[in-house]
């Protein structure tokens, strides 16, 4: 058996008024992440770093935020394309660890059930999935509340 690791990041400007969709649910806030899709911040890196370990590119080269196709696209939907993209190369997810850099709204309490969202898209146990998240001390544009960042990191195995 073989192993790949793979890492994303990911930025999305946060702006009044729009839905705030973070790791495949919808959270409660004045704010929301901008972006062509539902700048699901945590599922594009996820995207990346899977996509990374497997030497298939980036999301941006598979689901172009220049296609009018994915305007406004459910994050899950590119992440299930993902898993179908890795999957047909042989690959098998091993586990992820990410991080979510916000400063407001604290989501600790929605954790599990991003979890549990990503884990039934992805079709893999929620054990597989670690999302922390930390604020970065009211510094940058995380600490000023204008955007919001993701890292992820993942182990892909593959039957040799």
């Amino acid at each position: 058996m073989s192993f790949r690791i793979g890492y994303g990041y990911d930025v999305h400007q946060l702006i009044d008024g729009e839905d705030f969709i973070l790791g495949g649910i919808q959270i409660e806030h004045n704010k929301g992440a901008f972006g062509h899709s539902d700048a699901d911040v945590l599922v594009h890196v996820i995207c990346d770093a899977i996509l990374g370990a497997a030497n298939m590119r980036d999301i941006g080269f598979h689901f172009p935020d220049t296609s009018a196709k994915y305007k406004g696209i459910d994050s899950k939907i590119l992440l299930k394309e993902v898993m179908t993209l890795i999957r047909a190369k042989g690959f098998e997810l091993g586990n992820i660890d990410s991080t979510i850099c916000l400063q407001q709204p604290k989501i600790n309490p929605y954790i599990p059930e991003m979890q549990k969202t990503l884990a039934g898209c992805m079709e893999v146990n929620h054990d597989q999935i670690s999302i922390k998240a930390t604020t970065t001390e009211k510094l940058g544009f995380v600490g000023s509340e204008e955007g919001v960042s993701a890292h992820a990191v993942v182990l892909l195995k593959q039957e040799a």
